[in-house]
């Protein structure tokens, strides 16, 4: 896939964004599906929520949003992937074009708002791979016209239970109107209240470690409540952090455009935020660190901020998949360099220099 992606690369930066996404996911569905050749450095293994990852490089959700090609992309050499976000019945999300390339920048703005082929889809294909290896994890959401968006998150959960790894809380898309309130303390208590005691129903098992996706755009008060809320309740995990809506200072034309900023400019508020729950959180909750990563350094820097696992998305559209294998090689030198028998001697290194 590689190789392909090689060739195939003009003409899919040609392409609008949404159709040349399209075309990849197309093209990861016929190609051959060998493991990625080889084996990941030592180092890089790590267990993490009772998981055991070959190495903490994951994909973000948004890339396969319906869990079409989960075992293609293991192939191409992530530690684990997350598919979603999924929503309990379809939807197709916001009028195109929702997705846009911001090539000076190193980013993207996208307005997909959930667009979902619904739970009955994605669990017939998870169905399907449920004897093949690798972590696949599952981004769940609410429906936009829903009238209880706590109830489509309990049964996203619930319908997915045994064919997910992990299960994400998606509480901090910027494209569905109101979804960003849950993040508040009361909304994410009453949330996690339900979801939880469904999880301790004799009737359904909830084996799978439950995590909480936030926000970058969040202020010091809503990032303690977050995270006293997330302790008190015994959540499993934090993905720090979603797309932001915020603009700095950019080039591209589409800089104004409406919808959440991924890439290169969220990398080091997202890293800021990750820090903070870290420190807020006492390292006692697993953190994932997205936004902005498009190198080994990058990947680095938010392990030492206190992230166990870290996902990419943005720098794989402007790169390719060779990334993937550059940010292991450097990851592992990093640690090497610095003295570290395995990655997660390295989590929250920074915090614990300050």
């Amino acid at each position: 896939m590689v190789d392909l992606y090689s060739i195939a690369a003009p003409l899919l930066r040609r392409l609008d964004p949404e159709t040349a996404h399209r075309m990849t996911i197309a093209g990861l569905r016929v190609a051959p599906r060998p493991r990625s050749t080889g084996t990941d450095p030592v180092v890089l293994r790590t267990n993490v929520m009772g998981l055991e990852f070959s190495n903490p490089i994951g994909l973000a959700a948004g890339f396969d949003k319906h869990a079409e090609v989960p075992d293609a992309l293991l192939g191409l050499g992530f530690g684990f992937v997350e598919v979603g976000s999924v929503t309990p019945r379809p939807q197709p999300g916001n009028p195109r074009p929702r997705v846009f390339r911001l090539e000076e920048d190193h980013a993207v703005i996208n307005r997909y708002g959930f667009n979902s082929q619904g739970l009955a889809v994605v669990a017939g294909r998870l169905r399907k791979r449920r004897e093949q290896p690798g972590v696949v994890g599952v981004n769940v959401g609410a429906n936009k016209a829903s009238e209880d968006p706590i109830a489509d998150y309990v049964e996203g959960v619930g319908e997915l239970t045994g064919l997910a790894a992990y299960f994400v809380i998606n509480v901090s898309s910027p494209n569905t109107p109101g979804l960003r309130t849950l993040q508040a303390r009361d909304s994410l208590d009453a949330l996690l209240d339900r979801v939880l005691a469904a999880r301790s129903n004799d009737d359904v098992q909830y084996s799978a470690p439950l995590v909480v996706k936030i926000a970058p755009d969040l202020s010091p008060e809503n990032c303690r409540d977050i995270a006293e809320v997330l302790l008190v309740r015994g959540v499993d995990g934090l993905i720090v952090s979603n797309t932001t809506t915020a603009r700095p200072t950019m080039q591209s034309i589409s800089r104004d455009e409406a919808g959440g900023l991924s890439g290169a400019p969220l990398f080091e508020p997202s890293t800021r935020i990750l820090a903070e729950m870290y420190r807020l959180t006492e390292g006692k909750l697993s953190l994932i660190g997205t936004g902005g990563i498009a190198s080994g350094h990058d990947a680095y820097r938010k392990i030492k901020a206190g992230a166990s696992l870290v996902q990419l998305y943005t720098a794989l559209i402007f790169q390719g998949p060779r990334l993937i294998g550059q940010i292991k090689q450097e990851l592992a030198d990093l640690l090497a360099a610095d003295g570290y028998d395995n990655v997660a001697q390295a989590v929250g290194a920074d915090a614990a220099n300050e």
